[in-house]
């Protein structure tokens, strides 16, 4: 099977091909889950308003109001984005930036089978790393998280967080600079 376009899926689905609505759930599924986490660090909270999101993905597919030819996650990512605030306006909470020990990002990274120590080291590498992402300013650390953790370009980040291609570029810039910093300052090895 050739791979399909979001586009092509979305109209597969518009004629009754109830499957490729589900391929793009899945295709997009980590991307999606990992900013609404990012944003409201809370695991089940997340799984909501992930479904939420798909949810009125489907309900605006099924009206013929989808018009967003070519740029499909970033529109799901702003609908994410609307319902977010919308539950913090509800419960009328700002998001507070903690580490929640039930999730964890670091766990979506794919870690082959390795030995113990090899295990050992990658947690200790993992604990380093998300110290000192919780030392960056804001802006960065969540430029970081969206590229690294997030997978998403450039572009992406750009369309998500309202700001220029060239400022999100800045962003990782100075995130990578400051990393190095507090690498030399903490005296941390971050090598496998």
């Amino acid at each position: 099977m050739t791979h399909q376009s979001d586009q092509e899926l979305i109209n597969s689905y518009l004629i009754g091909t109830h499957s490729s609505i589900e391929t793009l759930i899945r295709r997009h599924k980590r991307k999606l889950l990992t900013y609404i986490y990012l944003n409201v660090k809370d695991r089940h909270l997340a799984e909501d308003l992930f479904q939420d999101t798909f949810i009125k993905v489907i309900n605006t597919l099924r009206s013929g109001n989808y018009n967003d030819e070519g740029k499909f996650l970033p529109w799901m990512m702003r609908i994410a984005h609307n319902l977010i605030i919308d539950h913090y306006r509800k419960s009328n909470r700002i998001p507070v930036v903690e580490n929640d020990n039930d999730y964890d990002i670091f766990n979506t990274i794919r870690i082959y089978d390795e030995c113990a120590e090899e295990k050992m080291i990658t947690e200790q590498i993992h604990k380093d790393v998300k110290k000192l992402l919780d030392l960056l300013p804001g802006e960065q650390r969540e430029v970081i998280i969206m590229r690294h953790f997030a997978d998403m370009s450039f572009k992406e980040i750009a369309e998500q967080t309202n700001v220029s291609i060239n400022t999100a570029l800045g962003r990782m810039r100075y995130a990578l600079i400051n990393l190095r910093k507090l690498v030399k300052e903490k005296d941390i090895i971050l090598t496998m």
